[in-house]
């Protein structure tokens, strides 16, 4: 694949990890774009095709899933490699729903500098993603979705009760990681809440219309 006429779309919500990933791509020579979610994905995408996606899955108003299921729907988008990037989600079930409907690879956070660039540099060389021959049709993505995002409410809801009990207890030294990582993690449940919203609305909307 001819790098030279083309871009890596970089999708983080993050700044610091998306400062890295850029800064890091860009090092090595890549051209880069960058957006923070998966609207702004999408705009960007519209105006020039990447060639290749590297984003993160639990991001605000579009995350990674609903992303990478609209390039896989469409037929000009479809054969995009799309590397996913994640802390979340990382269970089996997990990352087989994201093979299932299209990534083409899927790395873990935190990421591992070297191994990132070799899984980059190693689909730039086999170039176009395999197209997904039957993507998951909207009713059966969306219900997929709903019970990936259910899971992940459930674990985060358990993890800040466990943070909360650890700040009360922990030493002053220890209050502001724990602070932090509290906040982090009801940021994330926020998130997964809007999004299983959103989905509620879309098969009520559904229901109507039919």
């Amino acid at each position: 694949m001819d790098t030279k006429n083309g871009y890596l779309l970089v999708v983080e919500d993050i700044p610091d990890i998306l400062k890295l990933l850029d800064t890091t791509l860009r090092f090595k020579g890549y051209r880069v774009v960058t957006a923070t979610n998966g609207e702004e994905a999408l705009d960007a995408i519209q105006k020039e095709h990447p060639l290749m996606i590297i984003s993160d899955i639990l991001m605000p108003k579009m995350d990674g899933f609903s992303l990478l299921h609209r390039l896989r729907i469409n037929s000009e988008t479809r054969k995009i490699p799309v590397v996913f990037l994640s802390a979340t989600y990382v269970a089996p079930e997990d990352k087989t729903f994201a093979l299932t409907i299209g990534a083409t690879r899927f790395i873990e956070k935190p990421i591992n500098i070297e191994e990132f660039m070799q899984t980059i540099e190693e689909l730039l060389a086999k170039g176009e993603h395999s197209a997904v021959l039957e993507p998951l049709t909207g009713p059966h993505f969306y219900e997929e979705y709903r019970k990936r995002l259910k899971t992940k409410l459930n674990q985060k809801t358990t993890q800040i009760a466990r943070l909360e009990r650890l700040l009360e207890t922990s030493s002053e030294e220890e209050k502001p990681s724990f602070q932090d990582s509290l906040l982090l993690a009801n940021n994330e449940r926020q998130e997964i809440r809007l999004l299983l919203e959103q989905i509620r609305e879309r098969f009520e909307n559904n229901s109507e219309s039919e």
